[in-house]
């Protein structure tokens, strides 16, 4: 059998834009991952659905597994040949007993690679508007575990840290910000020295405390600050009202669901993500198109005899230029007028050389068939290459107009998605979801399908079109319907909710 390998990558503080590149690709590529509990749920989404996840804990005091038992099963899947993601919050050399999971590795001969990860130490200052350093404050950065077992006494020279004059970043100490403060006051820093502590950095969750080191631990025990969170000592926290800028963006603080087809889902969640929000991907559903489809690849081969053919999506535009290359028809034969539901399929159908030329005002299926019947002639065809499941709305469009003969060919198939790594039940019953946003009926099923609530009032929706909104009202959501049938507009929505 072919041995497999172990991958320990870093991932990051838990803004799944700050996941590098290389984790990324290596994630996209894995067979197996074994996360810990500090991973973002954002970058956890990012996951495809048909790799298998393994959840080890380790978050601070409460381990699902030991350390141990973790070593033997990095151990365990790849000598089955596996290619094995180790997934741990932050940089896995910082803190994060990343050497101890090599060791097992090393000496069985289990090929493996590092790929370093932003440390929350630096990126989460960061996004509470303390920068680490500054030439003007100090010099020099100190990165300090907070983190001892039970019973035990920490092992750290608070001396030598007051010495430094630098600043200082305790991760995993929380709890321990008592000891901590005092352990540096009884060194010698001042009282007044400022400091902060940061919990859920770069979620949409974060927290940010700033006082003097005297009167840190009371301020936190007033105002409440949970887990997990780092302590930033150093006269750069005052920094921090004048450098903010996350909690500035329009989006900041609002957590989101996009539901889309994860292969279609990038535009929607950039831009969310751009004006600052927190953005789970959960497709809901995935588009395949239909094997051996006689009667569309009838039409294709006939295709200049149409003189009309309409998309109601950015898929079957994709379906129909490759069924073409498959089939080495040229695209030449092709006489007939593009019709497209909306501009974003408009844009799919000009990537491939073409022109659309009709495009409704609305942007439903309706609306675009009334728009081609009012062009076609009685003695004219019309093609429709779509959805298996798709509403006969255009069908219907097209013959209050005009009696063309119509070739409506199912396409593609939709199919409902498995529930992937996040309780996202769980998460939307505990209030920490916002908006969750749907683009067609089919994915307000697939995530009744998947999430399987009994009362789903507590979702807020985020429609695209009328048939969308229909669709989350019948499951009791409460329903917002973009301006326009676009994902610029259904953005701007959330914007606007969120003011």
């Amino acid at each position: 059998m072919k041995q497999g390998k172990v991958w320990l990558v870093g991932a990051g503080p838990s803004d799944a834009e700050l996941l590098t590149l290389k984790a990324k690709r290596v994630l996209e590529e894995a067979d197996v991952v074994v996360y810990d509990a500090l991973v973002g749920r954002a970058i956890l989404s990012m996951i495809p659905s048909d790799v298998r996840c393994i959840d080890v804990g380790k978050r601070s005091g409460d381990h699902t597994m030991s350390q141990y038992k973790m070593n033997e099963l990095l151990l365990e899947e790849a000598q089955k040949g596996n290619n094995v993601v180790r997934l741990k919050g932050g940089d896995p050399f910082l803190f994060g007993r990343g050497g101890e999971e090599l060791e097992l590795l090393s000496k069985n001969n289990i090929a493996f690679e590092v790929v370093p990860g932003i440390t929350s130490a630096i990126s989460v200052p960061a996004y509470n508007g303390i920068p680490v350093t500054h030439r003007d404050y100090v010099s020099s950065l100190h990165i300090i575990t907070g983190h001892k077992k039970a019973g035990e006494e920490y092992n750290i020279d608070f001396k030598a840290l007051v010495n430094t004059k630098g600043t200082l970043v305790f991760l995993m100490g929380i709890k321990a910000l008592s000891d901590i403060a005092k352990g540096l006051m009884d060194a010698g820093m001042d009282p007044n020295m400022p400091a902060a502590v940061l919990s859920k950095g770069t979620t949409s969750r974060q927290k940010r405390i700033v006082a003097t080191l005297e009167s840190l631990e009371n301020k936190v025990n007033e105002i409440g600050i949970d887990p997990p969170g780092i302590i930033v000592v150093g006269k750069v926290c005052n920094l921090s009202n004048d450098f903010e800028w996350y909690e500035k963006l329009p989006l900041f603080g609002k957590s989101i669901i996009v539901t889309r087809p994860r292969d279609r889902a990038s535009k929607m969640t950039a831009m969310l993500r751009k004006n600052g929000a927190e953005v789970l991907e959960i497709p809901s559903i995935k588009t395949i198109p239909m094997e051996e489809n006689k009667e569309f690849e009838e039409a294709l081969k006939n295709v200049s005899q149409y003189n009309y053919i309409a998309f109601t999506s950015v898929i079957g535009v994709k379906v129909f230029f490759e069924k073409l290359k498959e089939l080495r028809i040229d695209v030449r034969d092709v006489k007939a007028y593009f019709a497209a539901i909306g501009s974003g399929t408009a844009k799919e159908i000009e990537k491939h050389g073409v022109l659309n030329s009709i495009m409704p005002k609305e942007f439903d299926g309706l609306h675009l068939g009334r728009e081609i019947g009012k062009h076609a002639k009685d003695t004219e065809k019309i093609l429709i290459p779509r959805a298996k499941i798709g509403q006969s709305e255009i069908v219907e469009g097209i013959k209050e107009e005009s009696n063309a003969h119509i070739d409506d060919i199912a396409v593609y198939d939709t199919k409902y998605e498995t529930n992937g790594i996040v309780d996202v039940a769980g998460e939307i019953e505990a209030g920490n979801i916002d908006y969750v946003c749907f683009t067609s009926a089919s994915t307000v099923k697939g995530f009744v399908e998947m999430v399987k609530l009994e009362d789903y009032s507590k979702v807020k929706a985020l429609c695209i079109g009328k048939q969308t909104e229909e669709a989350a009202k019948s499951f009791n959501m409460t329903t917002f319907v973009s301006k326009k049938a676009t994902i610029d507009s259904l953005v701007e929505l959330c914007i606007e909710m969120s003011q």
